[in-house]
């Protein structure tokens, strides 16, 4: 009996443990959820030797963060989607980040003509920063920040450019 006694003491404990553990993890926030403000990435330009980081933002303008594969096919149909309607971002600051070779990135700018709008910046994010920070799963990515830098929110995937206008109309 006092053997029986000890397991059931014993599997009680360990039951109560594992509990435990699976239970923190699910407390555990995304770092865009723990810090909601623009993040403080350094995304290297396309001269390979200038960063833009969060102090080069617009004052009094809304962000819209888009991290990006130039291979990707939803980011290229988005991104020459909001190309043709730029009338509509005219009041928005995009920065548009990838993880690519810094030759791929000047390809896809290129592509897109996007150093022809003074409101876009396209960088590479070379620590791999963003995607952990927001956990990226799926391209093309989207945080959408407030004229205070505050994030409004997060989408994974494409978007119509109805749905980014609204987001950045909050």
């Amino acid at each position: 009996m006092y053997k029986s006694l000890q397991y059931f003491i014993v599997t009680i404990i360990s039951l109560f443990a594992f509990q435990t553990v699976f239970a923190q993890t699910d407390s555990i926030q995304l770092p865009y959820k723990k810090f909601p403000t623009y993040p403080p990435v350094k995304l290297l330009l396309a001269d390979s030797s200038t960063f833009y980081t969060k102090a080069e933002l617009p004052k009094k303008k809304p962000v819209m963060l888009m991290l990006f594969n130039p291979q990707c096919d939803h980011c290229q149909h988005e991104t020459e989607t909001m190309v043709q309607q730029i009338d509509q971002f005219k009041d928005v600051q995009i920065v548009m980040a990838a993880t690519v070779s810094i030759s791929d990135m000047i390809a896809f700018s290129k592509k897109y003509k996007l150093d022809e709008h003074k409101n876009i910046v396209v960088g590479q994010d070379t620590q791999f920063f963003l995607y952990s920070f927001f956990s990226v799963r799926n391209m093309p990515f989207h945080a959408f920040y407030n004229k205070k830098k505050e994030l409004i929110s997060v989408f994974e995937g494409s978007m119509q450019l109805e749905k980014i206008t609204a987001e950045l109309a909050k």
